[in-house]
């Protein structure tokens, strides 16, 4: 007889202590809603609540509007990185973003996932580097425990669920290298 999957035994309520406690996850939820998921334009009042937030963050980094970072003491952001609007950092665990990065409109950097072969549906989570000179295209989702290397491109509305080359182009679901990046 087949086992079902049992979402009432599901429990990840050790997983939240982790990090921070109730009042900073509370005032960091506050402030993500005031923002970062508005139309507010004002970057260097985002890198300062970031920093203030336990975030690494580097210099001349812009952040537009509906933005929406899970936990900011999981993430550091190089120099010169660009974070498009409606971009979501789903870092249930660390997410580092080198220099010279540019993560596109709608794109998802998604460090969880559930144990589908599990009653209890288990949270599964693993950490995402961007290295420098990354490029997320629009739409496009970067999974846990993958590391995209240097300069290496993921298309439009592509999922990359395994490391990228550094300097390959990516396209697809699953993303499959298509061919090299060459910087003029």
């Amino acid at each position: 007889m087949r086992k079902s999957v049992n979402l009432a035994k599901f429990d990840n309520s050790s997983f939240f202590r982790v990090g921070a406690g109730f009042f900073k996850r509370g005032s960091w939820f506050v402030c993500n809603g005031l923002f970062f998921k508005t139309p507010f334009h004002f970057y260097g009042v985002k890198v300062f609540l970031l920093r203030l937030f336990g975030a690494q963050i580097g210099k001349n980094v812009v952040i537009k509007p509906h933005v929406n970072i899970k936990f900011p003491w999981r993430l550091t952001i190089g120099d010169n990185v660009w974070i498009g609007e409606q971009v979501w950092i789903d870092n249930l665990d660390i997410v580092n973003i080198g220099n010279n990065v540019c993560i596109s409109q709608g794109a998802f950097l998604l460090c969880g996932n559930h144990n589908y072969k599990k009653e209890t549906f288990d949270l599964m989570v693993g950490s995402i580097t961007l290295e420098d000179g990354v490029w997320i295209g629009a739409k496009a989702m970067v999974c846990g425990n993958v590391i995209c290397h240097s300069h290496s491109i993921l298309m439009v509305q592509s999922v990359a669920v395994k490391n990228l080359d550094a300097y390959g182009i990516y396209r697809g679901n699953p993303a499959e290298k298509i061919k090299e990046r060459i910087i003029e």
